[in-house]
């Protein structure tokens, strides 16, 4: 008799188990079930289905050949039998059953496995928020979801939106809402900046200096009071604890909820975010349970925590594995470094491992540079600044994140992956600054940014780098009349000098070695060049004359440009 594997759910992982699963075992008996009609879609994609990017939403759900990914076609291509339409209800571990509900008939039946895989996924969190429950007020996971939110909006019935939560699918969902429907977009983030389980609060800025640019109404450190309304009319307002905002359409980004409860009603262990635990052969307490994606959890290779990661990449890459090991195999899935990447209009952004401040909540001295400099040689043509950060503990020398940003959204995940798949095994700030990338002009410079990233942060760690934050400094700046020492040519400091007088001082850098005894010794300095290299070398001569109390501005005036207003 076949070996009968059953996996509930059929989104992204349980398909990817099926797929890979048939191919390596074709006698083996496949089933799927999904409580939902619609299975096998690019979930992630429900944003740019919003904003135009994906024209039909047919185009989430097919393959690259244009086949419709449903049950039939399962069946047909994949040899995977799939029940639409059928929620699982309980499962019997002591029997090998599952339980399940046909919706439809109101019906319930028990379904026998050998080996059963809990796909699961997540589900968007409602906050208490008095309501929450009103007409237009949309959370956003699956393909019914975008469809209505998307009929509203075509009907011309959203003038206004407000979305709550500033994190990926908060802000790709305001920017669909903006960039092609021209909706006046709020919005709302409770923390003090956007991404803030992704970026630190410096590079956070530059997603908030762009989102800002293209209309989005930005509100951080406010929480959600109340959504106005009724039944007939649906959404008027949303208030805050500071103001009211007319919307149309209000959008729950509060993140997501892993749907563990079915597992934790089996009896199988549950981690300290809420998922499925499992192994590193993503099998769950249960050896002939596993489980993966959105509602399971997995070590974070820095920190050594578990997390969750509702990315269909990591549950592609897990299904895989999953099938492997249903077929005997041994793969494993360690764990991950939390690699992310975003588009925020025209800026992309990417990150993996820690942001600085969870380094140090996981126990690390963490230390960090901002570097800013051309993403291609700077004499090609489409060159465009980019900026990285890099985090390093300030004992071992170890790699704890990188974040980064710039234009072409390209270059920019290309250095955040070439750093991710070292963060795992402990790379040190050496390696990095002598990581081996590939060059060429139109592609990079001949000293690659993830290399002069390194370089900086090195520098810091042996002392001859003192460096302050570009917030920190505008902060200094605006309040405390900080003192300027900008090494640029007299062409590009002439106008700063001409508002801020003495408090912007010019000192070009050919001239620095000879002008050095015009700096003032009693009291701070800040050292200003385009991107950073030439106030540090500038810096380093000030060092050599005794002169310890300048602090150089983290990625220059490129970096200052990223987050604030021009200060000419």
């Amino acid at each position: 008799m076949s070996k009968k594997v059953l996996i509930i759910g059929a989104v992204a992982l349980g398909p990817k188990v099926a797929c890979r699963l048939r191919r390596i075992d074709p006698d083996v008996e496949i089933t799927m079930i999904d409580r939902d009609e619609l299975i096998s879609y690019g979930g992630c994609g429900i944003p740019y289905y919003v904003g135009g990017d994906v024209a039909d939403i047919e185009g989430l759900r097919s393959t690259i050949a244009h086949a419709i990914r449903d049950a039939e076609f399962f069946k047909a291509t994949k040899g995977a039998e799939v029940l639409t339409g059928v929620e699982a209800v309980a499962i019997k571990r002591a029997e090998k059953k599952v339980v399940v509900r046909h919706l439809k008939e109101d019906r319930e039946e028990e379904m026998p496995y050998d080996q059963l895989v809990i796909a699961t996924g997540a589900t968007p969190m409602r906050p208490p928020i008095p309501g929450a429950d009103l007409p237009q007020v949309h959370v956003v996971s699956n393909l019914h979801h975008a469809k209505a939110i998307k009929d509203a909006i075509s009907k011309g019935e959203v003038e206004n939106a407000v979305v709550i939560g500033a994190g990926a699918i908060g802000i790709e969902m305001a920017e669909a809402f903006t960039d092609l429907w021209g909706i006046d977009t709020t919005l709302i983030e409770m923390a003090d900046q956007v991404l803030p389980q992704a970026l630190g609060k410096d590079m956070s800025r530059i997603a908030e200096k762009k989102l800002r640019e293209h209309g989005v109404e930005l509100l951080l450190s406010q929480r959600v009071m109340k959504i106005n309304g009724d039944a007939e009319n649906g959404v008027q307002s949303v208030e805050t604890q500071e103001k009211t905002i007319p919307c149309s359409m209000v959008i729950l980004a509060a993140g997501v909820r892993p749907n563990s409860q079915l597992a934790a009603d089996a009896g199988l262990a549950l981690g300290r975010c809420g998922g499925v635990l499992v192994n590193r052969r993503m099998q769950t307490s249960d050896p002939n349970i596993f489980s993966g994606g959105d509602c399971a959890e997995f070590p974070n290779l820095i920190s050594g925590q578990e997390i969750l990661m509702p990315l269909g990449s990591l549950a592609n890459r897990q299904g895989r594995i999953i099938a492997t090991n249903l077929n005997g195999g041994a793969a494993q899935f360690p764990g991950a470094v939390g690699a992310f990447c975003i588009k925020i209009f025209d800026m992309g952004m990417a990150k993996a491992g820690l942001t600085t401040a969870q380094a140090a909540a996981a126990g690390f001295d963490p230390v960090d540079v901002v570097v800013a400099q051309s993403d291609r040689a700077h004499f090609f043509p489409d060159a465009d600044f980019m900026f990285m950060k890099l985090i390093a503990d300030r004992k071992s020398r170890k790699i704890l994140g990188v974040e980064a940003a710039g234009p072409q959204g390209d270059a920019v995940k290309a250095r955040v992956d070439a750093v991710a798949p070292l963060l795992k095994f402990g790379v040190d700030v050496d390696e990095i600054a002598n990581l081996e990338v590939s060059y060429a002009p139109p592609y990079a410079s001949a000293m690659d940014i993830v290399n002069n990233a390194g370089n900086a942060l090195d520098n810091t760690l042996n002392g001859s780098l003192k460096s302050i934050d570009t917030w920190e400094f505008l902060e200094k700046f605006k309040n405390e009349n900080a003192r300027v020492v900008d090494v640029r040519s007299t062409v590009q400091a002439e106008p700063f000098v001409e508002k801020y007088g003495d408090q912007w001082l010019n000192i070009p850098q050919d001239e620095f070695r000879k002008r050095v005894n015009e700096i003032p010794k009693d009291e701070p300095i800040y050292m200003l060049c385009g991107t950073g290299p030439r106030s540090y070398e500038c810096q380093v001569i000030l060092a050599a004359h005794g002169i310890t109390n300048s602090f150089n501005i983290q990625g220059g005036y490129g970096m200052i440009l990223a987050i604030h207003e021009p200060l000419v």
